[in-house]
């Protein structure tokens, strides 16, 4: 599709400028917008994030974007969630002892990273595998984390047929390093519903590109 329409959720949370200008910048057209019916409606919506995971859910459920982003997997409508939009569509979210629903796409939870260091911060390499899109032709590159929870796990099978779609192909990444160093989920493409933990609109030359690979999708 050439120049499709890509929504950028504004519910109050994201680094949501720098979004709009990446996919302007790979040859979307964007718009950030609580509209529902724009969101809904748009060729392409991505759903960014940042702080914590209870304070975008609440966000979220204040412009209806649970139901926006029901509404557009229903229909097999592109979703791309971003840090803390990655995060929001698991089952559950746990902070200080607080458990918080997701948006229950997934199953699974996010919980605090249990690498000597947190926050993790800076960049780091994912390894995609094999027939990823969002990472065709930038495999063995480093992309950009700040976080301190993530999903430390995957319950939904990776090997298996879930039904309408192919099962979801899963990218993984570490916290930290040597026998400490923890493995948690970096990016999940699954049908319409993609994500990733980094922030592709910081990571460069190699997050636009990834873009440019979701963009291409619509």
């Amino acid at each position: 599709m050439a120049n499709p329409l890509v929504c950028v959720l504004d519910y109050g949370f994201g680094n949501v400028r720098s979004a709009v200008r990446a996919v302007e910048h790979v040859g979307a057209r964007a718009v950030l917008t609580s509209d529902r019916a724009v969101a809904e409606h748009a060729d392409g919506l991505i759903v960014p994030g940042v702080g914590a995971f209870a304070a975008v859910m609440e966000g979220l459920r204040s412009v209806r974007g649970d139901q926006i982003v029901g509404r557009r997997l229903a229909g097999g409508r592109p979703v791309l969630g971003i840090c803390v939009g990655m995060q929001v569509m698991f089952e559950q979210g746990v902070e200080h002892g607080t458990a918080t629903a997701g948006l229950g796409e997934w199953p699974g939870i996010v919980e605090r990273l249990q690498s000597p260091v947190v926050p993790n911060m800076g960049w780091a390499s994912v390894q995609p595998p094999p027939g990823s899109v969002l990472f065709d032709g930038i495999e063995g590159e480093r992309f950009y984390f700040v976080h301190s929870y993530g999903a430390r796990q995957f319950p939904l099978g990776t090997t298996e047929d879930t039904g309408r779609f192919a099962a979801p192909l899963v990218t993984w990444s570490e916290a930290g390093g040597g026998e400490r160093a923890d493995r948690f989920v970096a990016a999940v493409e699954n049908g319409p519903l993609m994500a990733t933990q980094f922030h592709p609109e910081k990571s460069g030359e190699v997050g636009l590109q990834l873009l440019r690979n979701w963009v291409a999708t619509l």
